[in-house]
């Protein structure tokens, strides 16, 4: 699944090619996405300017000059491609597959500008779109997700209230939406190595020391995965239609009884599954 890095590096990239451009027309050749596309969504799309393109934790969002907005989650599979009117048989950039031409199945969506169109692709499907009438109908669409890591609420104050009395281990809440927003499978098991946290620990028994870990290294893992142009476990590209290299750097994702790279740590990393999810952490310094 796409996280938080990989979309921002989305994000990015159609910012580059799509912001002040009018959307001509738009074709739905599979509505059954997770959420059914409705039958006007082409009619509410069409003819809008795409003003500007951000994101929220693991959503990408396409603001209109007229104050609406075209809300668009990748799911477990999806990814976007963007393909020059002058050349449609092959992606600029923004792709998870490592070939250099456009999948031939699940192309569900495509966006038309006047030089390029954005195909959206995703094999199973879990992915949506939605329309949105303005900025209050946003706010609301994400009133039960928690902060991203890089938001000043995501503080000392807050994890302590948090996590106080919850017997619930630290791997699950960084998991855990509700709690913060945007951290996924991969980058909750580095930012528990650095902070040497075992991914079982209760919350509850948290200091203020490792909830400290927590908070600076989540922005630290993030933003150099984001620099890094993500992590290719699917082979994901970045601005530049080049691999992500993150997952060069990864300590413990990916490792299983490979010896820990901490200075002076003789540990192993091992695997252990917590909520269905793979979990990996050295078995001595994260104790």
């Amino acid at each position: 699944m796409p996280e938080l890095p990989e979309v921002e590096i989305v994000k990015q990239s159609l910012a580059k090619k799509i912001q002040q451009k009018k959307i001509k027309k738009v074709i739905i050749k599979n509505r059954n996405l997770r959420f059914k596309i409705p039958l006007k969504f082409e009619e509410l799309l069409q003819n809008r300017i795409v003003k500007k393109v951000t994101r929220f934790s693991k959503y990408l969002i396409l603001n209109f000059s007229d104050g609406s907005f075209c809300l668009i989650h990748l799911g477990m599979s999806g990814t976007i491609h963007l393909m020059k009117k002058d050349n449609f048989n092959k992606f600029t950039n923004t792709s998870f597959y490592n070939s250099p031409n456009l999948p031939k199945k699940h192309n569900h969506v495509e966006i038309h500008f006047q030089d390029l169109k954005v195909i959206y692709n995703d094999p199973r499907r879990f992915g949506f779109f939605k329309f949105i009438n303005d900025k209050q109908e946003l706010i609301n669409r994400f009133n039960h997700l928690g902060p991203e890591p890089f938001f000043k609420d995501f503080n000392l104050k807050y994890l302590l209230r948090y996590f106080l009395n919850k017997k619930k281990d630290i791997k699950s809440f960084l998991l855990d939406q509700k709690f913060v927003s945007g951290i996924g499978n991969i980058y909750a098991s580095e930012i528990l190595f650095l902070s040497k946290i075992n991914p079982t620990t209760y919350a509850m028994k948290l200091s203020k020391d490792d909830c400290k870990k927590i908070i600076s290294f989540s922005k630290i893992v993030l933003n150099k995965a984001i620099k890094k142009g993500g992590s290719s476990i699917r082979d994901f590209k970045n601005t530049s239609g080049e691999n992500g290299n993150f997952q060069k750097e990864f300590k413990v994702y990916q490792r299983e009884n490979l010896n820990c790279l901490r200075y002076k740590c003789n540990g192993k990393i091992e695997k252990i599954y917590i909520s269905n999810r793979s979990t990996f952490f050295c078995n001595t310094c994260q104790k």
